[in-house]
């Protein structure tokens, strides 16, 4: 593998892995939600194969690279005046994918808003087939997938063998995750507060993958131009909330 030899290689290679981490984990956030679900027994294997389908649909969506950045163009126009929006492959699946995360964490939140203690809390309903668990973990992978790749290929651009280092990145990201999906996954269902937490993440980023998709689809309402929500600014939200929370559990576990 001649492209090994290039320092440039290396640096796109732990660059992109270490994005597709970061990326990834919303991912694992909606994965430990949703297999919590499932009775005891049944939730490390449902979050290990969830973090599986989210490789394989990676590496399927990475050889169809070509065809995703063609879905670029709208094939389909809007404009009434006030609104106006050329409608694209990727605006659609952006779309349909935050109305998606919203309408499941508000689920999640009414449901657990309606436990009166904390053990209820704790106890989620595990209702759900472990089959419409995965159903759901599929769909929200494609979404999560769609936006990883989409990274990914804006950052290999121009170098040697970069669908090479986008799989080799997917699959050691994907591997990293599995070693640590279960402790993080342990850890937010035994918090409730940090499950109120995690699923208040999920309605910024599905908000935040709404406005992509208007944004990519050069939406214009009352003749002003539909913005993408910069990604750094919604890390650091999450980041200090997540800090403050550590904060509080600390106190409590001194009280």
């Amino acid at each position: 593998m001649e492209i090994f030899a290039h320092a440039d290689t290396w640096v796109a290679l732990l660059t992109l892995t270490f994005l597709e981490i970061i990326l990834g984990i919303d991912n694992i956030i909606f994965i430990s939600i949703s297999a919590n679900k499932l009775p005891e027994n049944q939730v490390k294997k449902a979050t290990i194969l969830g973090l599986a389908l989210a490789m394989v649909t990676r590496i399927i969506l990475l050889f169809g690279v070509s065809y995703l950045i063609a879905l670029k163009d709208p094939f389909f126009e809007i404009n009434i005046g006030w609104f106006t929006t050329g409608l694209t492959g990727q605006s659609i699946i952006l779309f349909l994918g935050g109305l998606f995360l919203l309408y499941k964490s508000t689920k999640e939140i009414r449901e657990k808003m309606e436990g009166t203690n904390e053990d209820e809390v704790l106890k989620a309903p595990k209702k759900i087939s472990f089959t419409n668990v995965i159903i759901q973990i599929i769909l929200i992978d494609i979404v999560f997938s769609f936006d990883s790749i989409l990274t990914a290929v804006g950052m290999t651009n121009g170098v040697d063998g970069a669908l090479i280092i986008m799989v080799i990145a997917v699959i050691v990201s994907i591997l990293i995750m599995m070693l640590f999906a279960n402790p993080i996954s342990s850890f937010v269902n035994r918090n409730p507060t940090i499950q109120m937490l995690a699923l208040s993440f999920l309605i910024l980023i599905g908000f935040m993958l709404i406005t992509e998709g208007a944004h990519l689809s050069h939406t214009e309402i009352f003749n002003k131009t539909v913005g993408a929500i910069p990604k750094g600014y919604l890390y650091f939200a999450i980041a200090f909330s997540l800090g403050v929370e550590m904060l509080n559990l600390r106190i409590r576990k001194k009280k």
